[in-house]
Formats: C-alpha cells, structure tokens, sequence
C-alpha cells in the first residue's frame, strides 16, 4: 500500500510542476509542438522511412 501512495505522490507532484511551469513560461505551446513532434517520431519511426512528416504545425 505504501508503494501506491508513493506512486499517486509522484504523479501529484510532476502535475504541479508541469503547471508551475507553464504558468512561469517554462514551458510554452512552441515548446509543447516540438516535443509532441519528436514523441510521434520515435512511435512511428517507419513512417519516417517512407517519407510522411510528422511536424506538429
């Protein structure tokens, strides 16, 4: 149980962060494209291969 508790406390605290820092423009919708861009990239590498662009515009 002691491991569940510690696992919703790590959640709790990434989602604060990620909100802290938006809200001190650490993270912007610029910032948000690029990495939405690479995480699509590194799943659906083959489609790299066969020329499909995965920019997020």
């Amino acid at each position: 149980m002691a491991r569940h508790k510690s696992s919703w406390l790590f959640i709790i605290w990434v989602i604060v962060g990620i909100i802290i820092a938006w809200t001190h423009a650490y993270i912007t919708a610029a910032v948000l494209k690029v990495v939405l861009s690479a995480v699509l990239s590194i799943f659906l590498w083959p489609l790299l291969l066969l020329g499909v662009s995965l920019h997020v515009s």
